[in-house]
């Protein structure tokens, strides 16, 4: 029998009101049930019965998600190597399909090897613990994901935040920490709030000059930039990198997983110390399955890359032309500013009227004052598809006065 005790009544009414001044703010964050696969059309349950919407925001760049030949690989796996490892990789967890995959991403990144864990943001949390003790260093973008931040937070290194892409800065922060032991500076390949890609050859050089070791996290990159898709540093024309993490759940199927390449010395260290490998179980076969699949795909099919390049390149211009302000460049995510928290709101509700699932980005997953609709392209979407998300975007900046009429 579930009881409620005074405390427990005390807590739920300090939320209840702590949720009610987020909808109020315009700060709440709802959820919107989906009955199809993640596509570049979408079914989503609603109180009137279900709707198709366009799919303006999702991960999904080179639209795989749905991908009939990832679910057959994953289907295959399921009946050949069950549901899943119902332990941690050093036990029992470790299938031949973990180590294929790990060869695989470790030649993708131009690494010698790779370690899985169950997500990207338990790849993140596990390796500066690792890695890292008091005598050493970490310098970290203002701009990193979550997951290295909270990963950071775990270690005992000495912490250092540079503003965003600023290299002055981290040179400064690298000079001050000049007698630290190891000294690693850690950057998103492209910070996912901004579509802004990360100037590495510009962060390599000042790594260089002070015997510091760079990691790159390429969530947002791996299947999307470089001419073969693998990753930021590819786009930079092979600038070096010695670490590297990601995802599975993106460009690579959309799915779960996450990695870290790097030297071969690295990932066996990472095998020992890591704890979201140690204590996690491993990641399903027929997860690994599929992403073994996917890159396939991406070698093979360019042509994805390409009509995804497109794609942005045509939004981006059309609604730059329209009057809109926009973040990034060159990455199909493409962050439509709005700046109120509330307009952000009342601007997503518009194109959920108008059939376009897009979602609007307020604190604190942004700055206050800075929201913005978040919109990211797929090679999964049409020409006509692009154009409707136009005609809808310029549609609803004029009735709200986000561009002039």
């Amino acid at each position: 029998m579930t009881t409620h005790t005074p405390q427990s009544q005390s807590l739920d009414a300090a939320l209840a009101a702590e949720l009610d001044t987020l909808r109020e703010t315009g700060l709440f964050k709802d959820e919107h049930p989906l009955v199809s696969p993640q596509s570049g059309h979408v079914t989503v349950t609603e109180p009137g019965g279900n709707r198709d919407l366009l799919n303006l925001c999702a991960n999904n760049y080179l639209g795989l998600a749905d991908d009939s030949r990832l679910v057959a690989a994953a289907k295959h796996a399921l009946d050949t190597h069950g549901l899943g490892m119902a332990s941690v990789r050093f036990i029992c967890g470790t299938h031949e399909l973990h180590r294929r995959l790990e060869a695989r991403l470790a030649a993708l990144t131009g690494q010698k090897d790779a370690i899985l864990f169950p997500s990207c943001f338990d790849a993140n949390a596990g390796i500066f613990e690792a890695l890292l003790g008091p005598e050493d260093a970490v310098f970290s973008d203002a701009l990193n994901h979550a997951s290295i931040i909270d990963g950071i937070r775990l270690c005992k290194a000495q912490r250092h935040r540079y503003p965003n892409g600023d290299i002055a800065a981290l040179d400064a922060a690298l000079t001050q920490a000049k007698d630290a032991r190891r000294k690693l500076v850690v950057t998103d390949g492209v910070f996912s709030m901004d579509g802004v890609i990360a100037d590495l050859p510009a962060i390599r050089a000042v790594c260089d000059r002070h015997g510091a070791l760079l990691m790159v996290d390429d969530s947002h990159a791996t299947g999307v930039l470089g001419p073969d898709g693998s990753g930021t540093a590819a786009h930079h024309d092979g600038v070096p990198v010695d670490m590297v993490s990601g995802t599975l759940g993106k460009a690579l199927g959309g799915a779960a997983g996450g990695y870290i390449a790097g030297s071969a010395s690295l990932v066996a260290w990472l095998r020992q110390k890591a704890r979201p490998y140690l204590f996690s179980n491993a990641l399903p076969p027929a997860l690994a399955a599929s992403a073994l699949r996917a890159l396939d795909i991406v070698a093979e099919e360019p042509e994805r890359r390409a009509r995804l390049t497109n794609h942005a390149a045509r939004f981006r211009e059309a609604l730059t032309e329209a009057g809109f302000t926009l973040a990034g460049a060159g990455h199909p995510i493409i962050p439509v500013m709005i700046g109120d928290a509330r307009t952000a709101t009342q601007f997503a509700a518009k194109l959920h009227d108008d059939g376009i699932y897009a979602v609007a980005f307020s604190a604190p997953v942004v700055p206050p004052g800075l929201a913005r609709i978040r919109t990211q392209m797929s090679s999964a979407l049409s020409d006509a598809d692009i154009d409707r998300a136009i005609t809808a975007f310029v549609r609803a900046g004029r009735e709200l006065g986000v561009i002039p009429a």
